[in-house]
């Protein structure tokens, strides 16, 4: 078996470098655009902005998240959870359905490696064989501006995806503040924007499809997710075998229809044969079936030899067809996609705490009147500063503020003391809801409910 031409050990200390042939075919055109949309929403996303915030925010740092003008808090954190299940869920149902297709297609690490770095290094080194004889020649003017030439590149595009990631992380506008403000103002962020573009740089120029292969967790998780219906790009073992070379004059023996090119081996960016199987390596990105579709085509050979194929297709010839797991996958990821949804359509932009002070019961105020002293906390979940009114939904309850507040800052809090003050007229049992209405403009933006309690009349 012919591998992808890799760098002597002793030149790399131990590092296995590979040289995947320069791919095309219609696969990868199609990979191309999908590659194109992605990269324009995750570089615009950071500078777009909805509600008055940017389009997504991940800040950690001031556990802030906005996610398409929506702003989450800590107080939200049950949504997050919530929402990484889901992640979690639509990874199992997406990968039992449809194998690592997502690692060759949507892949943060595998669009930047192989649509951007890989092809700036095909356009300024060549294909697989010039870059090889350029690595192991000896250093020339030529080398050295080339060499020099792609890792420069290499940087700059490093620096753009550093500042761009921070930007998710801290928000654009710290991030502009960093880049044109003095360095002495901003000397921790301008040494996460340098940290950040080594790591991306070291990433795509040296540490490569070991990403893929070694440090990520995913493709390990194939063999426990896959089942004989998981659609993956395999090879058909049955009408490829036995190979053998392409030959002139007819032959007595009966061959499949492969020829041992190896061109299915020499365009893959994680070094591996498909012939020999799904293994974890293999991040269905389809070059292997461009380049064998290719080869088919010119020797007149019917089309995808190597394609998407389920298990039970290659050796049983069952047609397709999405099994019963799937469906239970599907059905339960609707159900909490559902639940999710309702509870992001019932989320207040303002979160209201009503809690009775801790160590009282509750006070007598005359012959007639009875008083609960509780202390209430508001969380403003927008960014504008909002004016509100407290009050209580019964219209017979009077309030009386030991602690008042009338303005709540954008995206922070206030908190307000108070006695809830009831007629003994109105108390007919021991413990009773209290119910309490926040309004900004006229309109009820939260609502909060407690227990009040009171002797019932007569007791």
């Amino acid at each position: 078996m012919m591998l992808p031409e890799s760098k002597t050990e002793a030149k790399n200390q131990g590092r296995n470098f590979l040289y995947p042939k320069k791919p095309n075919g219609k696969l990868y055109a199609k990979r191309k655009w999908v590659s194109y949309i992605l990269l324009l929403f995750l570089f615009s996303c950071p500078f777009l902005r909805l509600n008055g915030e940017q389009l997504v925010l991940l800040n950690f740092i001031e556990r802030k998240f906005v996610f398409f003008g929506l702003i989450f808090t800590p107080q939200d954190f049950y949504l997050f959870a919530l929402a990484m299940l889901i992640f979690i869920m639509f990874i199992v149902c997406f990968t039992v359905v449809l194998g690592r297709l997502w690692c060759g297609w949507a892949c943060p690490q595998t669009i930047f490696m192989e649509m951007i770095f890989r092809r700036i290094e095909y356009w300024i080194e060549g294909d697989a064989s010039k870059q090889k004889k350029l690595d192991e020649g000896e250093w020339s003017a030529e080398k050295i501006f080339k060499k020099g030439a792609k890792h420069l590149i290499f940087l700059i595009i490093s620096f753009a995806i550093a500042n761009t990631f921070l930007a998710y992380m801290i928000g654009s506008d710290a991030l502009i503040k960093i880049i044109t403000e003095p360095i002495a103002g901003h000397v921790s962020g301008f040494i996460s924007i340098w940290l950040f573009t080594l790591i991306f740089y070291a990433v795509f120029a040296y540490v490569r499809e070991v990403v893929c292969t070694v440090i990520c967790p995913y493709g390990r998780l194939q063999g426990v997710l896959l089942d004989n219906q998981s659609l993956v790009v395999a090879y058909d073992f049955t009408r490829g075998e036995p190979r053998g070379r392409l030959q002139k004059e007819a032959s007595s023996l009966k061959k499949g229809d492969c020829i041992d090119c190896n061109l299915c081996v020499q365009v893959c960016p994680t070094g591996i044969d498909i012939r020999q199987g799904t293994q974890l390596e293999c991040i269905n990105c389809t070059a292997c079936i461009d380049s064998c579709n290719e080869v088919m085509l010119k020797i007149g050979k019917p089309r995808n030899l190597i394609g998407f194929f389920n298990q039970d297709f290659i050796n049983e010839r069952k047609s397709y067809k999405v099994g019963l797991k799937s469906y239970g996958y599907v059905a339960v990821l609707c159900i909490v996609l559902i639940i999710f949804s309702s509870l992001i359509y019932k989320r207040e932009d303002i979160q209201t705490t009503v809690l009775r002070a801790s160590g009282t019961l509750y006070q007598s105020r005359g012959a007639d009147q009875t008083s609960n002293l509780y202390n209430a906390e508001l969380v403003n979940k927008t960014n504008k500063t909002l004016m509100f009114r407290f009050r209580s939904q019964n219209s017979g309850d009077k309030i009386d503020f030991i602690q008042k507040a009338d303005i709540l800052p954008k995206e922070g809090s206030a908190h307000v003391t108070f006695f809830l003050i009831r007629k003994n007229s109105t108390i007919k049992k021991y413990k009773t809801d209290a119910v309490f209405e926040i309004l900004v403009d006229g309109e009820v933006l939260s609502t909060a409910t407690t227990s009040f309690f009171a002797p019932p009349k007569g007791e």
